[in-house]
């Protein structure tokens, strides 16, 4: 095989496997925000705010599928790294994901008596989750470090990535939905913005000092001048989040998209800050996109499914969104 296609495919792989899990992080982070304001909302509304992710919530979750069946097919000695070191986490993110899907449709379904336990299921479920989560992405960023140190930031971005899934749910509901709930997302928000900010400067503190590579990088001339838009975009969206919210009237003004629309510029910016930090490694300072990757050979016959089955996706996607925007009603089955 051509020593170009050994070098070019490992990486066409990483990025359409950080495509995916950026997408997961943004589309289903928003509807597991939404399980998780649940319970601050009241019995007509919390109707409004499942109402809001129906159409979307379960094929959100098809970009964390494909991310993952891309790391093992492409990249399965870091699969194999990755998944042993985070076997309990990703098995609570999975049990979390059956719970809430299990109590999403049976909370629309239940009588009224049991309505409230499903209405708690889905909190848990989607807080479980979460957490699992950002213990998964503390873990992956300290190199899977098990000192206390380590521990101690996994569990700290455990209990921060809910923040950030919060505001992506906060920015829907403001797009979403009108009225007192719209008010109460606005309120949600700015209790929000700041959780959200620590978890994302823990992360970007940490990655320098956990790796030399990392540190240099970032803090060397001319890089540093290079890189220093990245992390002023971000405090200029988290300053466009915090106006909004802090002015209603821009929101009634029909602007409330900016805090959605900022809070995703936020996360992708620190995505793409991260993969700067860590490339060439997949798994820090252990294994390079080109040891991880499976053969030429096999990359290129993957390629072909990959070629087919993500451009599809990203069309169902786009048709999903612009057949079921507008503003949410009540979810309810039936005539």
């Amino acid at each position: 095989m051509d020593t170009s296609l050994a070098h070019l495919l490992p990486l066409a792989f990483m990025a359409v496997m950080g495509l995916c899990m950026l997408a997961y992080v943004v589309l289903d982070g928003y509807d597991l925000g939404i399980g998780l304001l649940l319970p601050l909302a009241g019995d007509d509304e919390k109707d409004v705010m499942v109402s809001s992710i129906g159409p979307f919530w379960d094929a959100n979750e098809t970009w964390l599928v494909l991310g993952i069946g891309v790391l093992l097919v492409a990249f399965p000695k870091a699969h194999g790294i990755v998944l042993s070191e985070l076997y309990l986490p990703v098995a609570a993110m999975l049990i979390g994901l059956i719970i809430r899907g299990v109590s999403f449709d049976f909370r629309v379904k239940a009588r009224d008596a049991h309505k409230a336990l499903w209405n708690r299921l889905f909190f848990s479920g989607s807080l479980v989750a979460t957490m699992a989560q950002g213990w998964m992405l503390g873990s992956y960023v300290t190199g899977f470090n098990h000192e206390v140190w380590g521990l101690l930031f996994a569990l700290c971005i455990a209990i921060t990535l809910p923040a950030a899934y919060i505001m992506l749910g906060c920015g829907w509901l403001i797009m979403k939905t009108d009225g007192a709930l719209q008010d109460k997302a606005i309120a949600w928000a700015r209790k929000a913005l700041w959780p959200m900010g620590v978890m994302l400067a823990a992360i970007s503190v940490a990655s320098p000092l956990v790796s030399p590579i990392v540190f240099d990088k970032w803090f060397v001339l001319p890089e540093f001048l290079l890189l220093l838009p990245i992390p002023l975009a971000c405090l200029g969206a988290f300053w466009a989040i915090h106006h909004v919210v802090r002015t209603p009237r821009i929101v009634q003004s029909g602007y409330g998209w900016i805090v959605f629309a900022a809070t995703v510029l936020v996360i992708v910016l620190s995505f793409f800050g991260l993969a700067y930090s860590i490339y060439p490694f997949i798994v820090i300072e252990r294994l390079t996109l080109w040891q991880a990757a499976s053969s030429t050979e096999a990359l290129a016959v993957m390629g072909i499914g990959v070629a087919v089955t993500l451009p599809v996706i990203v069309a169902y996607t786009i048709f999903m969104y612009r057949v079921f925007w507008g503003k949410a009603t009540a979810l309810r089955y039936g005539l």
